[in-house]
């Protein structure tokens, strides 16, 4: 597998996570269950990002220097960081729910961005073997994680 296909397929998760949040959102009468919400979707995109910046995002820097994005991407990590953290610090549910709702869309956003133009650079810039390599170095990291799980419960 390659990491592109890894990582596509944990945007497929955190889509379903997002669409979860944004249907659910309106019904969370408090801002503690709305906090639970946020604390989930930043422990999660801490790990992918993590995983991102570690795996794939190093090999590319140069090219998205060349075309103008590099500080971008960071600064979108940093949003959907400020958003997630503001949920977490609201005390009233409606703050909360507006703070969680906008690392919502702008992980959407940013995700997109992956999908439409950092995959496929990817796919271009790097070699078959590159990607393939570092799809495996995905998998066993995402396999220790799994296993120390496992080892808890």
């Amino acid at each position: 597998m390659k990491i592109t296909e890894a990582l596509l397929a944990e945007h497929v998760v955190f889509h379903h996570l997002f669409d979860f949040i944004e249907k659910s959102a309106a019904q969370l009468k408090t801002a503690a269950e709305i906090k639970s919400l946020a604390s989930l979707m930043e422990c999660m995109l801490a790990e992918h990002s993590r995983t991102e910046d570690e795996l794939f995002i190093g090999p590319l820097e140069h090219c998205f220097e060349q075309i103008g994005q590099c500080e971008t991407f960071h600064q979108e990590h940093d949003q959907i960081d400020t958003c997630l953290k503001l949920a977490q610090l609201a005390t009233r549910s409606n703050r909360a729910r507006q703070h969680l709702l906008a690392a919502v869309a702008c992980s959407r956003k940013h995700f997109d961005k992956e999908e439409r133009i950092v995959f496929p650079l990817a796919e271009r810039v790097l070699k078959a073997k590159t990607l393939t390599t570092l799809g495996q170095t995905w998998l066993a990291q995402r396999t220790r994680v799994a296993n120390k799980f496992s080892a808890v419960h």
